[in-house]
């Protein structure tokens, strides 16, 4: 009985690929050289060793060609899941040596050509092959190779996403260091160097704001290059931390530039010599970003803050200085005690003026005295004794920093 002519059209097919299965080896051989001699981006990457491109090209083209045999004939028995394994595994390792996607795509095209050619060759020395069978033939062909460079696209994309979330947990990982003195070892200032890209020697400064927002410090680095000043951002928990390459009097710009408009408290540090002292950078910022008053918005440098940051170092010795000296005005109810602490700290700025204070605070000058003398009163001062008012302005300053205490 003789067979329908699409039945023996589709037994010639896999008798092709059959054939074609057995001269792999030297298939291998020849898309390997056109792959150097046709796909530029393997030689300017030079990240896939040769034997490693000649495994992925042989194990890539018995896939294909298994594949096409599915879709010429019946099921090899191949399980679905094992089918797209060699595709799968080179995208993910060429995602790991950072071989650009479109140049390993390039190579699975020339791929799918030379295994079209070399069926077409066995066909030419098949006197049963059909023309009709071939015409199938490429259709099954260049949809194998589509359906394998998909795959190969999903398993680089995925290596690509693990790749960047391990970059992230190094470059993390680095930051935390650097920022907590590791970098005093110069093999790890070195790891710092090259894994965030600064270099180890400054002069350097710390920029901390109150803010998680990363668009924020990629505008900000932006901003900042506009100065000539080069900087890094890192994200920690809801704080935003910058390093900044500054010399001269790259602060005095930097300081502006975080003023101008700002979005957050910040704090900015002194400058440091190198990498070695980021850590005493980053507790100068954190401290004077502390300065800044609850409810404000504005950059402190610490040049400009450097009692408040005394203060904030030595909470335990500000809050004996308060009861020391401001104590019993803690304890007259909130009204009448905003208008006593702010009329004193207006007068010890003015340096004892009764009128320049009037100014400030917005009251009559003798409204000033009567508050003057309620303060004396309350807290058994002499305010004509000015050996005392250092004291009273530092009281005035941790009174304004640190949390109310129990006799707030």
């Amino acid at each position: 009985m003789t067979e329908p002519p699409h039945l023996v059209g589709t037994r010639t097919a896999t008798s092709l690929v059959a054939d074609v299965l057995a001269r792999v080896p030297e298939l291998t051989d020849a898309l390997v050289r056109t792959i150097q001699e046709q796909n530029p981006g393997y030689r300017r990457a030079n990240v896939v060793p040769r034997h490693d491109l000649w495994r992925s090209c042989h194990d890539n083209l018995v896939r294909v060609l298994q594949l096409v045999s599915r879709s010429a004939g019946p099921d090899d028995g191949t399980p679905d899941g094992e089918v797209f394994d060699a595709a799968r595994a080179t995208g993910r390792l060429r995602a790991r040596q950072r071989m650009p996607l479109d140049d390993v795509l390039r190579s699975f095209r020339l791929g799918g050509r030379l295994v079209w050619e070399a069926l077409i060759d066995e066909a030419r020395t098949d006197e049963r092959t059909d023309p009709d069978d071939l015409l199938d033939l490429a259709s099954w062909v260049w949809a194998v190779v589509d359906e394998t460079s998909a795959q190969v696209a999903i398993a680089y994309h995925a290596a690509e996403r693990e790749l960047v979330r391990v970059d992230e947990q190094r470059r993390a990982a680095l930051w935390e260091g650097l920022l907590h003195g590791r970098a005093k070892d110069l093999a790890f200032a070195h790891q710092v160097a090259h894994g965030i890209g600064v270099p180890v020697h400054g002069p350097y400064a710390v920029v901390v704001l109150d803010s998680g927002d990363q668009p924020a410090g990629d505008e900000l680095e932006r901003r900042l290059a506009g100065l000539g000043v080069t900087s890094v951002w890192q994200v920690r928990a809801n704080t935003l931390v910058g390093l900044l390459a500054v010399g001269g009097s790259a602060l005095d710009a930097v300081l502006a530039l975080l003023r101008d408009n700002p979005t957050a408290p910040a704090g900015l540090s002194m400058a440091v010599p190198g990498l070695a002292e980021v850590d005493v950078a980053h507790r100068q910022a954190v401290l004077a970003r502390d300065t800044v008053p609850p409810g404000r918005v504005e950059a402190a440098a610490l040049a400009e803050r450097l009692p408040e940051a005394l203060l904030l170092g030595s909470p335990d010795l500000a809050r004996a200085l308060i009861d020391r000296r401001l104590g019993p005005l803690l304890r007259i109810p909130v009204a009448e005690r905003r208008q006593l602490l702010d009329t004193l700290a207006a007068w010890l700025a003015t340096g004892g003026s009764i009128n320049r204070t009037a100014t400030a605070v917005h009251c009559h000058r003798n409204t000033v005295i009567n508050r003057l003398r309620r303060v004396e009163s309350s807290t058994g001062l002499d305010l004509a004794d000015t050996s005392a008012h250092l004291e009273l302005s530092l009281a005035l300053k941790a009174s304004w920093l640190l949390p109310p205490g129990p006799l707030a």
